[in-house]
């Protein structure tokens, strides 16, 4: 339990961070999803599922800056993103 006003201060701070980090990094995960899982259906259209990439990406990007997911963890999410397009994209080619 904290003692003095600095510590109730900085109590009160770290409450509402970890809800707002939780907050962000919640959006991310679904983004994420629904941008996989508009890969993983075949049916898609191009456009639909470039449009979900992109918006994963831009908020994976700005939970990086933010600082609530470290930027190597956003590098390898968004790496693995354009992977899995890519793949989709040749795959649909040939």
């Amino acid at each position: 339990m904290a003692n003095h006003a600095s510590a109730e201060k900085r109590n009160r701070q770290r409450i509402a961070r970890t809800e707002r980090n939780r907050s962000i990094k919640g959006a991310v995960r679904t983004l994420l999803k629904k941008a996989r899982a508009t890969l993983a259906t075949a049916g898609t259209n191009a456009t639909e599922s470039a449009s979900a990439i992109a918006a994963a990406i831009k908020a994976v990007d700005r939970a990086a800056s933010k600082g609530v997911v470290h930027p190597k963890t956003a590098a390898r999410a968004k790496g693995r993103l354009a992977r899995a397009a890519h793949k989709q994209t040749k795959s649909a080619s040939a």
